[in-house]
């Protein structure tokens, strides 16, 4: 295995981890600052009313031409809502009870120990329609890590969600971004993961308010847009309904990471 070579992404980290590396807030991947930055929200039907199932009208299939992404470019009004490091016992229950109001889907990027300890959240997150995905057994740097490491994280934390649910994870998030073009490659080749990162970052780690939270999502959304929170913290839980109200005011449906993945190349 050849060296990796370091690519440094913000985001993904509790603020336990925050002394280790202070970021200089950026909130969008390839844009501006959230000072701004306010684009407009996409062209298209606006989202649907109770009964509408994303699930129903794009099939998912395949895990993407690319090892990585974090947005996938397109003029449809769709956006995948992501949240990490999860599930929480008692956040997380609450966030799937505002989406079911509102119909709405998202992926979970579950860390290994909290799906081991929380199975039944899991099942419920399959059975109204999220996707569960892998965010490694321990929080750990994958850049940190040798090729070995990195298979032990990623195969405990696989073998835990199927064993929750019956269901495999598609995608891969590493955290805090951090994840190097090789290591990309290799997860790819040998998991058949594209590793994920985001479009937007509220930072909500930080703990900047609910409101901020809320404002920084929703500016920085567009169409194929991939959205980073985290549902192990209340005040972010305590934002979301404002934001999902938002970002379907403005006309935005909400799909799972492989279902965007599934709409490249469409336009």
């Amino acid at each position: 295995m050849g060296i990796f070579l370091m690519v440094f992404a913000t985001g993904c980290r509790t603020p336990e981890e925050a002394a280790l590396k202070k970021r200089k807030g950026i909130f969008q991947v390839g844009k501006k600052k959230e000072d701004g930055a306010q684009p407009g929200g996409p062209t298209g039907p606006a989202q649907a009313g109770p009964g509408w199932n994303p699930n129903a009208n794009i099939a998912v299939s395949g895990t993407g031409r690319q090892n990585s992404y974090s947005r996938v470019p397109m003029s449809q009004p769709y956006i995948a809502m992501t949240f990490d490091d999860g599930p929480h016992p008692t956040n997380t229950p609450r966030l799937l009870d505002m989406m079911k109001q509102r119909n709405i889907r998202a992926t979970f990027f579950v860390v290994g120990s909290n799906a081991r300890r929380y199975p039944h959240i899991l099942r419920r997150m399959i059975a109204e329609g999220h996707e569960i995905a892998n965010h490694t057994d321990s929080h750990a740097y994958l850049t940190k890590l040798s090729p070995d490491g990195i298979r032990r994280e990623l195969s405990v934390t696989h073998q835990a969600i199927v064993a929750a649910t019956g269901v495999p994870p598609r995608v891969v998030r590493p955290p805090y971004g951090a994840i190097t073009a090789d290591q990309k490659a290799w997860i790819k080749s040998e998991f058949g993961y594209p590793s994920i990162l985001w479009s937007v970052d509220p930072e909500d780690w930080k703990r900047p308010g609910s409101s901020v939270v809320t404002r920084r999502l929703v500016s920085g959304a567009s169409p194929g847009g991939i959205l980073l929170a985290h549902d192990i913290h209340p005040p972010t839980i305590d934002a979301m309904p404002a934001t999902f109200d938002q970002l379907l005011a403005k006309g935005y449906r909400f799909i799972t990471v492989s279902q965007l993945i599934s709409l490249e190349g469409q336009g």
